[in-house]
């Protein structure tokens, strides 16, 4: 390969990159603002008639009704992305995810058209989540399927480097309008945050339409190895993969909704911590995870034993996620900034590979389709009903305790899960070099990376 051919490569692998961590910045800023929101706001604007707890159980449902339809968007947006490119397909979710977003921060609360407002936020909630259903497994493949050889688990955390950038930017946002007398944050300051996703839509759109089509979708669509029934073919041939794919999946999710929406509404209800206090300790441990999270991505390439980075990266969180939850308790400000920023390490460095990890066990022609099912589907059962989980098992028993135990059970479900996962085949290299990097890593200087 020529210098200038090589370089030309790079250009277009670091424009991809570039393009899937903007767009899903974007894409994750919408979907936390509303966690945020329904947490602070909605059980207040759109759920009046429900007092105190049950008012914020009722909103952290509405929350969880977004990732009841992120499957539904997997499915379809997986169809056509496998079908017809990813490119393509992410400017679709991108504008979807936007103009839901922007319509939320318009609508009429119950005090002005009654019951009409739920209805109408549990409908938007629903399309958004289609959007993000569709966005996430794009994003990681245009980045991955993109890259130089030996870097696609680089690549692939940059789609992943989108989540902590847009929560820490949507915990930004309401930090902001926070500082405003209650009245007035109620009745227009929280909607500016919504509003203000329709110019950050403009500008990822922008982004992704210089972005091309992988190399590996486009391979696909000229040899004509296109699956004409994507969603058929891998739940036919992968229903193993993906029930392992789920259970990996879940402390990667489920970790951040524990500590910016059920941890924020347990701290400023039940605990003595005001508002701003406790976004600004949710923004620090988000800005230690942007900081610490591509950490993960190059310790697993470097490393080249998968099984082993695993380990590493999620054993400490055994540990470290219930000494959050005390430390939150203690109703110290310091502890808990502590106790939130030290517990977010672990998943996140986990996170930053989860994508690599887990496009590489399914064939091309069904990746989209296959890593979408998994992510979203965990989504639904596992990270969104974490706030409505922890907050029926805090009311049912009044002690923090069982919250803690249900954490530390889906710590031990990823460990175990990704771990069988690692034990099946790569499908981007040969099989004998993948038995020799799941039984120790080889004397090459650079291995275990998911390569297209």
């Amino acid at each position: 390969m020529s210098a200038s051919l090589a370089q030309e490569q790079r250009r277009t692998a670091n424009r991809a990159g570039f393009g899937a961590f903007i767009g899903s910045t974007i894409e994750w800023f919408d979907f936390y603002i509303y966690g945020t929101a329904s947490a602070l706001v909605f059980d207040k604007v759109f759920f009046p008639e429900l007092e105190g707890a049950i008012g914020t159980l009722v909103a952290f449902a509405t929350f969880w009704v977004g990732f009841l339809a992120r499957p539904l968007g997997g499915i379809v947006f997986g169809h056509i992305g496998d079908r017809v490119g990813r490119k393509n397909t992410l400017i679709i979710t991108l504008l979807l995810m936007g103009v839901s977003t922007t319509l939320i921060g318009v609508l009429p609360g119950y005090a002005s058209i009654g019951v009409a407002a739920p209805v109408l936020l549990v409908t938007i909630r629903m399309i958004q989540g289609i959007g993000l259903g569709g966005e996430w497994g794009g994003s990681v493949l245009i980045a991955s399927e993109h890259a130089p050889k030996g870097k696609s688990v680089l690549y692939g955390a940059f789609a992943q480097q989108g989540s902590p950038v847009g929560n820490t930017l949507s915990t930004v946002a309401f930090l902001a309008v926070s500082a405003l007398p209650e009245p007035e944050f109620l009745s227009w300051g929280w909607r500016i945050p919504f509003l203000a996703s329709a110019l950050l839509v403009v500008v990822g759109l922008f982004l992704r339409m210089k972005v091309t089509e992988s190399p590996a979708m486009a391979k696909l669509i000229e040899d004509r190895g296109v699956a004409k029934l994507p969603l058929k073919e891998v739940l036919r041939t992968c229903p193993g993969l993906i029930a392992l794919g789920i259970g990996a999946c879940t402390i990667g999710l489920s970790a951040t909704y524990f500590k910016s929406t059920f941890a924020l509404s347990w701290a400023t209800s039940s605990l003595d911590f005001d508002r701003s206090s406790f976004l600004t300790i949710i923004l620090v441990a988000n800005v230690t995870q942007i900081v610490v999270q591509p950490f993960g991505a190059v310790l697993a390439t470097r490393m080249g034993n998968w099984s082993r980075a695993v380990s590493i990266m999620l054993l400490p969180e055994l540990v470290l996620m219930p000494l959050m939850f005390i430390l939150i308790g203690t109703e110290n400000y310091w502890l808990a900034m502590l106790g939130v920023s030290v517990a977010t390490v672990p998943h996140c460095l986990y996170y930053a590979a989860l994508a690599g990890m887990l496009a590489s066990r399914f064939p091309a022609n069904v990746r989209y389709t296959g890593i979408s099912l998994c992510y979203q589907l965990c989504g639904t059962l596992l990270g969104g009903t974490t706030p409505v989980v922890g907050q029926f098992l805090l009311n049912r028993t009044g002690s923090i305790t069982a919250v803690i135990c249900y954490a530390v059970l889906q710590v031990l479900l990823t460990l175990g899960c990704m771990l069988l996962l690692l034990k099946r085949p790569d499908h981007d290299r040969p099989s004998q070099e993948t038995q020799e990097t799941e039984a120790g890593p080889p004397s090459r200087a650079v291995t275990g990376q998911v390569t297209v």
